[in-house]
């Protein structure tokens, strides 16, 4: 059952955008030129106190980040937390975080791939979150792409509706739903904990990179048999991107991976949205009911109305 989802206040103009690092280590080059780019933006920064350090694969201990993401919950004057990059860690850290002044006082939690845990876990409550283009994928030219430009864009209010060229692969309908998702594997990695996506009724999107082909088609097996596909109102696929065959070749595209996996059912898939492992990385508000429609193009559709917390 959809509940009602709480959207975090929009961002303004000299509001504070909190950085952190809640999964792989990151070079410390690349946030600086990030921040400057912010900062161009018109927004204050803070920085994680942990934010470039480093233990093996990772940004810091589990401890680290934890505290690091946990002061960012904390702190009245962050409006947004901005994860640095993905990789994986998030998981580690999401069961050792208290949301409780979260709640009281959301903000926008911001990021894609790994942060998935983050966007699945807010849903559980009733919470929307962004999508989206991170530091790791910011321009290191200090010129504002679209990417960037339209995250700072959907955090302000500004919805902009998404039409794109259609795909081989895709199967017409129209649907209405809340949108949850994120990275294939993440999802996956998360049935059966707290932070489980309930898909019932909602538009499902997925993305996915560097994975063999027979492990797509075991993830989408997986949440198939998990009833995660049954009741979806549409799915919608991201990048797609590095697939390899394996040896011997699995013999099918992830296209038509995921086409075989849905096929008893009638509800419009799309392909090739630019969203997750694309350069072309625009954001989408995780929790917020949109209007998806499949035909001569793709229609992605924003609801404006959020319920505000008291």
């Amino acid at each position: 059952m959809n509940i009602d989802m709480i959207s975090p206040p929009r961002l303004n103009q000299g509001d504070v955008i909190g950085i952190v690092s809640p999964a792989k280590k990151i070079d410390e080059t690349i946030v600086k030129n990030a921040v400057e780019l912010i900062r161009k933006l018109g927004y204050k920064v803070k920085l994680g106190k942990h934010v470039f350090a480093t233990d093996n694969y990772f940004a810091g201990t589990d401890r680290q980040r934890s505290a690091d993401f946990q002061a960012m919950l904390d702190d009245p004057e962050v409006k947004m937390i901005l994860c640095s990059r993905g990789g994986y860690g998030s998981a580690r850290i999401i069961d050792s975080l208290d949301f409780t002044k979260f709640t009281e006082s959301p903000k926008w939690i911001a990021g894609f791939s790994d942060i998935t845990v983050f966007h699945a876990h807010l849903l559980q409550f009733g919470f929307e979150s962004l999508h989206c283009i991170m530091p790791l994928d910011f321009p290191g030219n200090g010129i504002v792409s679209d990417p960037v430009g339209q995250l700072f864009q959907f955090a302000s209010g500004k919805l902009t509706p998404y039409n794109i060229v259609p795909n081989f692969f895709n199967r017409r309908g129209v649907a209405k739903g809340i949108l949850c998702g994120g990275n294939l594997s993440l999802i996956c990695s998360l049935l059966g904990s707290k932070s489980d996506v309930d898909t019932n009724g909602k538009i499902l999107f997925i993305e996915e990179v560097g994975e063999k082909l027979y492990r797509i088609d075991r993830m989408m097996g997986t949440l198939k048999r998990a009833g995660k596909l049954s009741n979806i109102a549409g799915l919608l696929v991201g990048s797609l991107n590095e697939m390899t065959k394996g040896d011997p070749d699995f013999g099918h595209a992830a296209e038509e991976i995921i086409l075989n996996a849905v096929a008893e059912f009638s509800y419009p898939v799309a392909f090739g949205f630019p969203a997750g492992h694309f350069p072309e990385n625009y954001p989408l508000i995780m929790g917020r009911e949109v209007r998806f429609s499949v035909g001569e193009e793709v229609n992605l559709i924003f609801n404006s109305h959020t319920v505000n917390p008291v």
